[in-house]
């Protein structure tokens, strides 16, 4: 059995374990369509040695009414299987994608019951900054029995968060820029209204990050939260366009040592959808 992972690990740190035969390093990059940006042909370009591509954006349960809705066990359970990745590996995660798509898959991994996971902190910006090592093309790599995955845990879905409207027993924070937030118009990401779930906190996701792409400190985070309007002591939801962002305020959390947290998938991107769900526009 694998010695347990650290949640971030540092650029060093990987550098000094490349060659460890339980490690599994996972490019998860995804970009927004206006990027203009093929992460499979960059992967191919240059890559941290040994890394495979997770194709993140085609982990996506189709079949699902919400909006790039999370992969089902069994999807999840499959390409972990194509890639070689077996439950006994560590599991490095690392993106070059300006909205930190490590953080989605690492909610992905953890949702459904992979917990040995860990983001590399600064991903391969900090990588390639520092002059180490990358490689081109795709490796060989044999195929790996995984086995059967629990079903996503931690998500919320439109109808609980028309129920919290009520009940409050959940802060929703949101993780879009506080422009898509608070102002009218039409969103520049995802289409549809700008505007908000009602009552809900805002705090961007890049907030989370240093100036080098690296997650801040945990008293730093704390104060990023409670800045926001966030009590620690309560559950929190997170929200975004897509459910993509909300997952970095996730892994800050986790990094802080909240884990009663949980993820709105279908985010504004569902909620915006639909004319009868109450939305708030302009300032607080």
């Amino acid at each position: 059995m694998s010695e347990h992972i650290n949640s971030l690990v540092s650029t060093e740190w990987l550098a000094a374990n490349l060659d460890a035969p339980d490690l599994i390093i996972l490019d998860a990059s995804r970009h927004l369509p206006a990027a203009n940006r093929d992460p499979i042909a960059e992967f191919e370009a240059d890559h941290i040695p040994g890394s495979r591509f997770l194709d993140l954006a085609n982990l996506t349960d189709t079949a699902s009414p919400v909006p790039q809705a999370l992969p089902n066990a069994a999807q999840l359970a499959q390409q972990l299987a194509r890639l070689g990745v077996q439950m006994d590996h560590r599991i490095v995660l690392y993106d070059d994608s300006a909205v930190k798509t490590a953080a989605r898959a690492w909610f992905m991994l953890i949702a459904h019951g992979i917990e040995n996971v860990a983001i590399l902190d600064g991903g391969l910006a900090k990588w390639r900054g520092e002059g180490r090592a990358l490689e081109t093309g795709q490796a060989e790599f044999a195929a790996a029995a995984v086995g059967t995955l629990a079903e996503a845990q931690g998500l919320r879905f439109k109808a609980d968060i028309l129920a919290n409207l009520e009940s409050k027993e959940e802060q929703v924070l949101d993780a879009r820029a506080a422009d898509r937030v608070f102002g009218n118009g039409i969103d520049p990401v995802h289409g549809g209204e700008n505007g908000r779930i009602p009552g809900s906190c805002n705090l961007p996701f890049g907030q989370a990050f240093n100036g080098d792409g690296t997650y801040k400190s945990a008293d730093d985070l704390r104060t990023a939260f409670e800045g926001a309007g966030i009590d620690l002591s309560k559950p929190i939801v997170t929200s975004c366009g897509s459910g993509v962002t909300a997952s970095v305020l996730l892994f800050a959390l986790h990094l802080i040592g909240k884990y009663d947290i949980a993820l709105y998938d279908g985010s504004w991107a569902e909620w915006s959808a639909d004319p009868a769900t109450p939305k708030q526009q302009g300032p607080q």
